[in-house]
Formats: structure tokens, sequence, C-alpha cells
């Protein structure tokens, strides 16, 4: 197939002052989706090249019209007041929901054209007519996905998880009990009710756009990072807390700073809140609250470098089996084989 790939974000490392999740893991599901075969051509700007100056993407198929493909596959965009409802021309524009709008009315709307609308951000909303269209698929990265969608989680490297070590990555020292890597978007609960009070007690720092940062201010926010960075603050940390805005703990969406961690060494404390936290985490990272938090840390930092630790790791790796690139690329494969070809019909 010739899939028509639409995102608002970088291949590579990017630029710091950018909220791109999908860096961790669109790379190599792009690399996998064309190993099987198919061509991607991608339908958004080279922002790697345009704002990064990075010619890594220069391997890779772009086009700013609107170029024969078999499917459209869409990571979702959404209106984001003053960056992307605002005209063309007016400063500090983005074009990211106008270029989807105007691929969509083509592929989508004009031309019926079986359509994949990947929503990561859990934005579209219940009732946008985008989701009975007849030639649209909506999935979403959560367990439990919502009524007529399908769960397409984000995908890790095989190859990462299977060269991981616990052994080498309990060795390592550690001289922050506790780090926090993502920004503030809708997580204020979470780290108020979790992280906030173990800050008061913990060295540890805080990494990412946080705008609204007076209510805390015992916290050491340190600013956006840049992404290449990110290995590094995990791999000098012990642990971390998983915070989530309440749509995603909802329904079990995990987003890719699990395995940014586990990767590094750190182990993920877990609020129970989080749907389906047992398949994240194993049991001893699960937590009920903040002065939880500083338990686990004190327990984790009394077995650092021993065998206990090394099985802790070695656990966290296992359940990160979930994510794994291959079972994410055979589902995509199994929604189009199931999808793709029907909407196919339907145009005939």
């Amino acid at each position: 197939m010739r899939i028509g790939y639409s995102f608002w974000g970088f291949l590579g490392t990017g630029i710091t002052d950018t909220p791109d999740g999908g860096r961790s893991h669109r790379r190599p599901f792009i690399d996998a989706i064309q190993a099987r075969g198919h061509q991607v051509v991608f339908l958004q700007p080279n922002r790697d090249l345009i704002e990064a100056g990075d010619h890594l993407a220069d391997q890779y198929l772009f086009d700013a019209d609107l170029p024969d493909i078999d499917v459209l596959f869409a990571e979702w965009r959404w209106p984001i007041p003053g960056r992307n409802t605002t005209a063309c021309t007016a400063p500090g524009h983005t074009c990211d929901l106008h270029r989807q709008a105007e691929l969509l009315d083509h592929y989508t709307h004009t031309r019926g054209l079986p359509t994949l609308v990947w929503d990561k951000d859990r934005r579209l909303p219940q009732k946008d007519p985008l989701r009975r269209h007849p030639s649209v698929m909506v999935c979403e990265a959560a367990l439990t996905a919502s009524p007529g969608t399908r769960s397409l989680l984000f995908p890790l490297d095989d190859a990462l998880l299977d060269q991981a070590d616990p052994v080498v990555l309990a060795a390592r020292p550690r001289p922050f009990p506790l780090t926090y890597v993502g920004n503030q978007y809708d997580r204020d609960q979470a780290f108020e009710d979790y992280f906030a009070p173990a800050a008061d007690r913990l060295p540890h720092r805080v990494a990412g756009k946080w705008y609204d940062t007076g209510r805390w201010p015992s916290v050491a926010f340190i600013g956006r990072v840049p992404f290449s960075q990110v290995s590094r603050l995990y791999g000098e940390s012990l642990a971390t807390v998983l915070l989530l805005p309440d749509r995603y703990a909802a329904v079990g969406q995990m987003t890719q700073r699990i395995f940014e961690a586990v990767l590094a060494g750190c182990l993920p404390l877990a609020p129970s809140t989080i749907a389906h936290v047992d398949q994240f985490v194993p049991s001893e990272l699960i937590v009920h609250d903040g002065y939880e938090v500083i338990a686990a840390v004190q327990w984790l930092s009394s077995l650092a470098g021993t065998a206990e630790h090394t099985d802790l790791i070695a656990a966290c790796l296992a359940k990160l089996d979930l994510f794994r690139l291959s079972r994410q690329l055979q589902m995509l494969e199994t929604i189009l084989g199931e999808f793709a070809p029907a909407a196919a019909g339907r145009r005939r």
C-alpha cells in the first residue's frame, strides 16, 4: 500500500521548545511499516529540516501537494487557539490543522479513501461526525479504546527492549532519587497528589514546560531539555512517577515516558488511579498517594545496586512487551487488512 502519513512533529531529535512525544517512537514505526513493503509519503512539512536544520528526513518522501495514495493515516491534530486557528499569515501560526482539513476534504470526504485517524491525545470529540464516516477508522493509544475504535499503542522498538540489560542498569550510579520529565498539560492534580509531597522530602528535578509553578515553591523545575538529554536524566535517577491527564488514566493510555524511563533503568511509580495499572508496572511500584511515593523511593534507595533492584528493573522491562513495535505493527496491518479493502470496495 502507499500510505499518506500526516504528522506534526519530528523524526529526529527536533528542537527543544516543542511538545512532541512522538519522537520516541515515530521513526522506528515508519521504518517498520516500510520494511513490510508499504511506501510512506509524509503529507505535512519536513520540520526536521525547516526548524531543526536536520537532514535526517532527506531519506523519506515528503509531498506538499495531494499525491496518489491508497490510505490516509493521520496523527490527529486539534484546534489550539492562537496557534493553528489563526490566519496563515498571523505571527506564530502553524498550519497543521489547515493542512489536515485539506487532506480530509480531498481524500476522505471527496474520494472516500480509507482513513485511519490515530487520536494519540484523545482530542477527537466523541460526537465528531468523522467518527461515523464510513471510510474512517479511529485508533487510540489506550488499553480500553472508545466504542467503535481500535487500540494502537505507542510502539517501542523491539531492538531497544531486547538489548536492555537490567544488571548493567542496576549498577549505574543514580544521584537523583526522583525525576520527572514531561510537560504540565492537564497534569496539575496528578502532580499535586503524587509528586509534590515527595518533592518536599526528596532530592529531585522536574524537566519540561511548566508555565504555572508558583503553587509548588519547593519543586526544582529545570525547564525544557533537549530530547537527546531525556535518557541521561532518567539514567541518573532512581525513580519517576507516571503522571497522566485524567482522560488518559481513565482508559489506560500510557505515554512513551514509561519506556523512556525503564530503558534507562529508572523505575516507574504508577498511581493506582490509572486503569489497568497492573499491566504497566509490577505491584510493588503502584502507589496511592504522594506519601507512598516517598516510602517507595526510600525503599528503592535501600535496594539500589542489589539483586532485588536488578529483578525489579527486569520486571519493568518485561511489562514493556505490551508496547513492542512488532505487536503494534501487526495490529496496524490487521486493521488495514480488515478496514482498507472494505472501504476501497465502497468506492467502487
